[in-house]
């Protein structure tokens, strides 16, 4: 404990009173924007001057058309608690021959790599971020470093979080979409990935695999294995439901069609409650199984915790994806018991599969059956969540407690070159 505060105290004070550009996608109802929450958390608690940059890629999306961010901004509430700033690109930018060449001609084949980072770097950021000297910068996703050696101009460290080998990602995204040949090969876009890697003074993963991977591959850059902050949810007062919790991304929509397809016709009698907006994409995917569960649905709800507080069950059906699941910790959070497949624990240490609460199956049936014995058990109190080995756990490795203790530790050498 000495120790932890001791780190904590030192990046207090380098950071005090320091400029933070902490870069991100305008993103939200996803795994990335819960992290980014954390991280502004925890450069606030070292008494830094954060400035969240949330850019887009989408058209015509530059900062002083404020209206356009509307919905964007009501979906992130949490953010209103300090200065928020915007980025991307004017529509006038489309007309330019060259953005024809590099991004729009690039995409049509499915180069989901280049078109953000081309975007990127031609985006428009808030005028009043114009005369900032920023003395560090937290970058998100590879795609965005155009922005953060922008802001750094050549002075400020930046430290890079990867969140996941994306190249992978996008390969995933392009499935079944009929881009136009040749088609965007992952060697390509893995190497544009490397590439603007490269850039960065240091690297932030997520887990063990993933920070394997790019050690292999950029061996020359200094590399952390930085567990995001996982976000503190709700452990009581419970209730009866029994709760899946997934967005609008392709690894969500699989696993929830194959738990509507595989395990729900096996736990008759059991009532789901599936929240997120991964409803829409149920119903286009799978529209019979949508039509039978169709009241199982709640979509996007702004309380989470709410979900979490009134749930005696979390369900974690995931069968694809790549990455560390910030759903999955946030079911730890909670405290409550967990039935989960073997991928929904991808990136976490190997004692999360052993925890007592926790059940993990992976077949179908054998999840159906564990899934109708958990229904029969009494609701856990809210006393028990809190004492809970998943909960311990999340304390542990994924709290924001623990995330600003490691990212103190981690930060210490690369602030003490940049004086």
């Amino acid at each position: 404990m000495n120790e932890t505060l001791s780190r904590e105290n030192a990046a207090a004070a380098r950071f005090a009173g320091k400029n933070v550009a902490l870069i991100h996608p305008a993103w939200h109802s996803c795994g990335t924007y819960r992290s980014v929450v954390g991280q502004i958390a925890a450069y606030r608690a070292f008494g830094a001057r954060v400035f969240p940059i949330a850019i887009s890629i989408d058209p015509g999306y530059s900062p002083e058309r404020r209206w356009i961010w509307r919905s964007y901004i009501e979906a992130t509430p949490e953010l209103d608690a300090g200065e928020r700033y915007f980025g991307g690109v004017p529509f006038h930018v489309y007309a330019d021959p060259r953005f024809l060449r590099d991004v729009v001609w690039p995409y049509i084949h499915g180069d989901q790599a280049k078109i953000r980072a081309v975007s990127a770097a031609r985006a428009r950021i808030s005028v009043e971020l114009a005369n900032v000297e920023f003395d560090y910068i937290h970058c998100n996703h590879f795609f965005l470093m155009p922005i953060a050696t922008r802001l750094a101009k050549g002075r400020a460290p930046i430290a890079l979080d990867s969140h996941d080998l994306q190249a992978r990602q996008f390969m995933l995204m392009n499935e079944g979409v009929p881009w136009l040949r040749p088609r965007a090969t992952f060697e390509s876009m893995w190497a544009q990935e490397l590439s603007l890697m490269r850039g960065a003074d240091l690297l932030f993963h997520v887990n063990d695999e993933e920070n394997e991977e790019f050690q292999k591959f950029l061996p020359e850059k200094a590399h952390a294995l930085l567990y995001p902050a996982g976000p503190e949810t709700a452990t009581g007062p419970g209730g009866p439901d029994i709760v899946i919790v997934a967005s609008f991304n392709r690894a969500n929509i699989e696993s929830v069609i194959w738990f509507l397809r595989e395990v729900a016709p096996h736990a008759e009698g059991v009532s789901v409650k599936i929240v997120g907006n991964v409803d829409a994409g149920v119903r286009s995917r799978a529209p019979d199984e949508f039509e039978k569960y169709k009241s199982w649905f709640l979509g996007r709800v702004d309380d989470l915790d709410a979900v979490y507080a009134n749930a005696r069950l979390a369900l974690l059906p995931t069968i694809i994806g790549s990455g560390l699941s910030i759903k999955t910790l946030e079911a730890f959070a909670s405290g409550l018991p967990i039935i989960a497949t073997t991928h929904a624990l991808r990136g976490m240490g190997a004692e999360a599969a052993a925890l007592e609460g926790v059940v993990v199956v992976d077949e179908p049936e054998a999840f159906a059956r564990a899934l109708r014995e958990a229904a029969k058990g009494p609701i856990p109190t809210t006393a028990q969540r809190q004492a809970s080995a998943a909960r311990a756990y999340y304390e542990a490795n994924f709290s924001l407690r623990a995330y600003e203790s490691n990212l103190a530790s981690l930060l210490a050498p690369l602030l003490a070159r940049s004086r």
